[in-house]
């Protein structure tokens, strides 16, 4: 199994859609045999799907994300763990012994759709 999370200086990287490194953590038997950083050379939102499936990534570890983001992981077949913060390698722990808190709907709350603006959520200002 291959697992994936958001990251940025050893943390869950908090927005799914402006991570520029992922984490990916390669498993046999419920350990964690390997683990390298791998950078998304600038793929963003509904690309990031895509890239992790081109890693086989089959899970991933992530803060906040869009519905959008959600859908399309949900049909490249990645099972998802959102809403999740705090040290990388701790949530893979916690995922791998049955205990990682998560949410089931972790959506960014200001993907509402057409024309909406983003400086007040500090996600970098993009415009849907």
């Amino acid at each position: 199994m291959k697992l994936a999370v958001t990251y940025e200086n050893g943390n869950v990287f908090g927005h799914f859609g402006h991570t520029e490194h992922f984490k990916l953590y390669q498993v046999e038997n419920g350990s964690v045999v390997s683990s390298q950083v791998v950078d998304t050379n600038g793929s963003g939102h509904g690309a990031l799907a895509g890239f992790l499936q081109q890693h086989g990534v089959d899970c991933l570890i992530c803060g906040g994300i869009g519905g959008g983001a959600q859908a399309a992981l949900a049909e490249s077949g990645i099972k998802l763990y959102a809403g999740c913060s705090g040290d990388a390698d701790q949530r893979v722990a916690e995922l791998l012994a049955g205990t990682l808190a998560y949410a089931d709907a972790a959506t960014c709350e200001h993907h509402h759709g057409e024309g909406h603006t983003c400086g007040e959520h500090d996600c970098g200002g993009h415009h849907e």
